[in-house]
């Protein structure tokens, strides 16, 4: 018999003979049993996990130790991004994917709304001399009561003291329903489409790049009522031209990404959500054509870049794009926006100073919402001709001289250079009065028109003809 020490020694027994006993990787079942957990078919997928968990937070753990010996006490600045199909990649995906299903769970649907109108309706005091759904404090917190019962707690964030003090109040205290609820279903709206761009976006950090952009904007399509008829064949330039304008407003610095809180704030989200309504809903040909998503205003898009590719290749050239707007444009705009807005092709390319259909969309953008920011800064570039951020008087007299030129050649009167020139000043009073830059034009609010009269024959006529038109504009409504 053999006993064992404290040490874990093996000692014969007295009186017993001695006997050896075979190292352990000598005994075959040993052997076959390292063998068999080594290589890991002993052990369920939960334990393998768990192995390769442990030892890429190793691994990890011995490479933090190592850089930081290395570098001593300098932080790092930058974290690499876990590779794709890796077990980081994967956890950090399943994290993001259950984050943004429970935030989901959390939101009001159709149904919700419907019963919190309701409820909202059936609760209220009717102003006597305005006809107004009203209701107070208690009546509000009354109302969030009953909600909850209803509808359940994911209702009763909106009914926060502070909420109720956001909307403007009568003498008595009291708010009107309409304005809370459509703040409930803004609120609602912009969560949905904020999870939805999250979802979209693969890398998570919180922008969209141009194809998730517009799978965004494909996944809408069957929800917004002025689409649904939309021809097959036309929905990917469709979403490519819509987009655009989100990138053109939310991509200021053309880095190739956009913003996600920066796109749920923009106008473009607002104008994009308009097509919700029914188009046999007072929704005029015109109205349509104004709003950039709408299917008429797209087609327009394409209709005039292909009418102004007389020869067929997908890029305009300077005398081609010379056709647009009727020819109205002025030369020395066309020259200059080829000059700072189209991207020079490779050396020996066919088209290496033609304009693709990603910067025409931009040019029309520019011209189509002159009166914004983004849109005045495309065209303060081209009106820059030296380069130096700011307009002197020779660089207005440079510029209109073309309009001045197909002002005359219209069969208009003659009309005097310096005159334009110094009512330009009048109109933007700048900080420096031998300058205007980009700043005065956008402080003076006036910034669309003086580029339209710098640039656009027909834009001046419209300036010098305002009273006119003006007055053409208020007589239909006195009529009525």
């Amino acid at each position: 018999m053999y006993g064992r020490s404290s040490d874990g020694e093996v000692h014969e027994a007295p009186g017993e003979p001695a006997r050896k006993i075979p190292p352990a990787s000598s005994m075959l079942w040993v052997r076959n049993l390292r063998r068999y957990i080594g290589s890991g078919a002993g052990l369920g997928s939960e334990a393998l996990m768990e192995l390769e968990t442990k030892r890429i937070l190793l691994d990890i753990f011995k490479e933090k130790q190592q850089k930081s010996a290395e570098a001593g006490t300098i932080p790092s600045f930058y974290k690499k991004k876990p590779e794709e199909g890796s077990i980081s990649h994967r956890v950090q995906w399943l994290a993001k994917y259950r984050f943004l299903k429970k935030q989901s769970d959390l939101l009001l649907n159709a149904d919700d709304l419907d019963a919190m109108r309701v409820c909202l309706r059936e609760n209220c005091v009717i102003d006597d001399a305005t006809g107004a759904e009203k209701m107070n404090y208690e009546d509000f917190c009354h109302i969030a009561s009953v909600c909850t019962e209803q509808i359940g707690s994911k209702c009763r964030r909106f009914f926060s003291p502070s909420n109720f003090m956001k909307f403007e109040k009568d003498e008595s205290g009291g708010i009107a329903i309409l304005p809370f609820y459509l703040y409930v279903m803004r609120t609602v709206s912009l969560t949905q489409a904020r999870i939805d761009m999250s979802e979209l976006d693969e890398d998570s950090d919180g922008f969209l790049q141009p194809h998730e952009m517009e799978a965004y904007i494909r996944g809408l399509i069957p929800n917004l009522a002025q689409l649904r008829d939309m021809p097959a064949a036309f929905v990917q330039m469709y979403c490519r031209i819509a987009a655009h304008k989100f990138f053109f407003f939310c991509d200021p610095n053309r880095r190739g990404k956009a913003c996600i809180k920066k796109v749920l704030l923009s106008n473009c989200l607002q104008e994009l959500m308009e097509l919700h309504q029914e188009s046999e809903e007072e929704v005029t040909d015109t109205e349509q054509a104004e709003n950039w998503f709408s299917l008429t205003s797209a087609q327009r898009i394409c209709d005039m870049f292909l009418a102004l590719d007389k020869d067929m290749n997908g890029t305009l050239s300077k005398q081609e794009l010379r056709e647009y707007a009727d020819g109205t444009l002025t030369d020395i705009f066309i020259e200059r926006v080829f000059d700072e807005h189209v991207r020079r092709g490779k050396i020996g390319g066919g088209n290496s100073r033609e304009m693709d259909f990603e910067s025409f969309l931009d040019f029309v953008l520019a011209l189509e919402n002159k009166d914004t920011s983004e849109g005045l800064t495309y065209l303060f570039r081209c009106l820059d001709l030296h380069g130096k951020g700011c307009l002197t008087t020779a660089d207005i007299h440079t510029l209109f001289r073309d309009v001045h030129q197909k002002w005359i050649e219209g069969g208009n009167y003659e009309l005097c250079i310096e005159d334009v020139r110094d009512e330009i000043w009048d109109m933007v009073k700048p900080a420096d009065p031998l300058r205007i830059t980009l700043a005065d034009l956008l402080a003076s609010k006036q910034g669309g028109t003086v580029a339209s009269m710098l640039i656009d024959v027909r834009g001046f006529w419209a300036h010098d003809n305002r009273e006119n038109l003006l007055q053409e504009e208020e007589e239909p409504e006195e009529e009525g």
